[in-house]
């Protein structure tokens, strides 16, 4: 199973929204997960793991997820190589047993160039970045993913599904 997290916020409260699959074509999921968790962290440039590593960690625990590759909105490395973005914090929370890969929609000072993915007919990339999983199939498999536009469908759902949660 492969897992697509999203995490809206409000106030002080965090929306958290799994979304489930099990092939990178899927045009529909096989299940939808949410969880809510309170006073979460206030957002630290450069630290936004600190404020959004507990609520994926909550849907994971609430919901018993066992996913062979959990893909976030973010970073897994924030300059695509060695320094440690929410991915790789997830990767290290969850023993390195699942493989992350982070979808982020802006770069991050330093990103590698390397990390960038063109989708659809779009002239703004993607940055791809990986643990558990080489940088170039992290990249084949969003690529392959259902959905004509930059950003793959079931991913725009996960994100839609969180701001949608109350």
């Amino acid at each position: 199973m492969i897992l697509a997290v999203d995490v809206d916020y409000r106030d002080r409260s965090a929306f958290i929204a799994g979304i489930a699959f099990e092939n990178w074509q899927d045009a529909s999921e096989k299940s939808i997960f949410g969880s809510r968790l309170d006073d979460i962290e206030d957002y630290i440039p450069g630290q936004f793991y600190r404020r959004e590593l507990p609520c994926i960690l909550k849907l994971i625990e609430e919901h018993q997820l066992v996913p062979d590759l959990i893909v976030i909105d973010g970073f897994v490395y924030l300059d695509g190589r060695s320094r440690p973005g929410l991915g790789k914090h997830l990767y290290d929370a969850l023993q390195g047993k699942i493989r992350v890969v982070g979808v982020a929609k802006r770069p991050f000072n330093d990103i590698a160039q390397e990390c960038e993915l063109y989708r659809g007919a779009s002239k703004k990339p993607l940055y791809i970045t990986s643990v558990g999983i080489p940088l170039s199939e992290a990249k084949a498999y969003i690529k392959s993913m259902h959905g004509e536009y930059r950003i793959p469908a079931l991913l725009k759902q996960a994100d839609r599904i969180s701001k949608t949660m109350s």
